[in-house]
């Protein structure tokens, strides 16, 4: 394997010599060069061609959102955000923006904080060698108009036949890398609710998650927020599951409720998909649709056989759109999923399969 390329970008010495030890310690990767600021970051991106760079977003001269917008505008390389849990929201906008993936970096001031991101950076890093993901800013736009429009002729609740009935009480969507973008991109092309809940589970380190489900729900008619143990899971609400934890649904009393649970050591990815769909497809059964949208790992695959064994529908995001092809190829290779599409194809997708269309 030839030698894995990286520039790191932070005007705090400490953190360039901590982050370029931390890199270094993966077999393959060399830092080759370093950045105090945007400007400088830019530079250097020209001069060496990485093949991944690291970023602060809050840096002197021109900070880390001007100097993303010029990355992904004018060159292809992935861009990892190491952000202080503070910034969550500046997180997302640089998911936005285009960045690939991020690190929460601990908020202390002690020196020694900054090492407890070693395993989760190493691993991002890990999995960015091994998947090569595609430039995730083609795939952060808005949905196409006329998907948007076709998706928002048929009132909520009614079916496009005077005979059909609606098909779906539960739409349950996992993700991970590339995920941010792709689920505000699907929840913002309703333009009104339809009368389903939705449960989410997106591979996110704990603390980011409300901020998350607070930007979502900005751009979305669906009621949207970081879920709570006792949550009920109604028509018009979307739940996230809160990062770093599991989300499981549970009747009582002839309601579905969320019950918010810690991983468990065999959960290799958090907030578990796998988890998710198989406590839905225990309750919903055939009336519920399954959606394994972009992400790195196999996250779901299980998941997706209980929801097939219990007859409900399932989605994959295709490698047309998915900036990794890798959660979504897994789910395929079962041979269960029973349609596989573009992002901008989803929403339509289950609204037709729900019998809104």
């Amino acid at each position: 394997m030839s030698t894995f390329r990286v520039v790191v970008i932070d005007d705090s010495a400490f953190s360039r010599r901590t982050i370029t030890k931390m890199l270094e310690g993966i077999k393959d990767i060399e830092v080759v060069g370093f950045a105090t600021n945007g400007e400088e970051g830019i530079q250097k991106v020209v001069a060496l061609k990485p093949d991944l760079v690291t970023i602060d977003l809050e840096m002197p001269k021109m900070d880390g959102f001007t100097l993303l917008r010029i990355l992904t505008t004018r060159f292809s390389v992935p861009v990892i955000v190491i952000s202080a849990l503070s910034a969550a929201d500046k997180v997302f906008k640089a998911l936005e923006l285009g960045a690939l993936d991020f690190v929460a970096k601990p908020s202390g001031s002690a020196s020694t904080d900054l090492l407890l991101i070693r395993d989760d950076l190493q691993q991002k890093v890990l999995q960015i060698v091994r998947h090569k993901p595609k430039d995730i800013r083609r795939f952060s736009q808005q949905m196409p108009v006329e998907e948007r429009v076709t998706a928002t002729l048929m009132p909520a609740g009614h079916p496009a036949s005077g005979t059909q009935q609606t098909t779906i009480d539960l739409v349950a969507i996992g993700s991970s890398t590339g995920g941010p973008p792709a689920l505000q991109n699907i929840f913002s092309s309703f333009e009104r609710q339809f009368p389903f809940a939705v449960v989410v589970s997106q591979h996110m380190p704990a603390g980011f998650t409300r901020a998350f489900a607070e930007r979502l729900n900005r751009s979305s008619p669906f009621d949207i927020k970081e879920a709570e143990d006792g949550d009920q899971v109604i028509p018009g609400r979307i739940l996230i599951t809160p990062g770093g934890r599991n989300m499981i649904v549970n009747v009582c009393g002839g309601l579905v409720t969320a019950h918010i649970v810690p991983p468990t050591s065999a959960d290799r990815y958090v907030p578990s998909i796998d988890v998710m769909l198989e406590s839905c497809a225990a309750i919903y059964r055939e009336r519920m649709i399954a959606v394994i949208l972009t992400g790195m790992g196999n996250d779901g695959s299980r998941g997706v056989r209980s929801v097939h064994e219990q007859g409900g529908f399932l989605i994959a995001e295709s490698d047309e759109t998915a900036v990794v092809y890798g959660m979504p190829r897994e789910a395929v290779t079962t041979g269960l999923v029973d349609r596989v599409v573009p992002l901008h194809r989803v929403t339509s997708e289950i609204l037709v399969k729900g019998g809104f269309l």
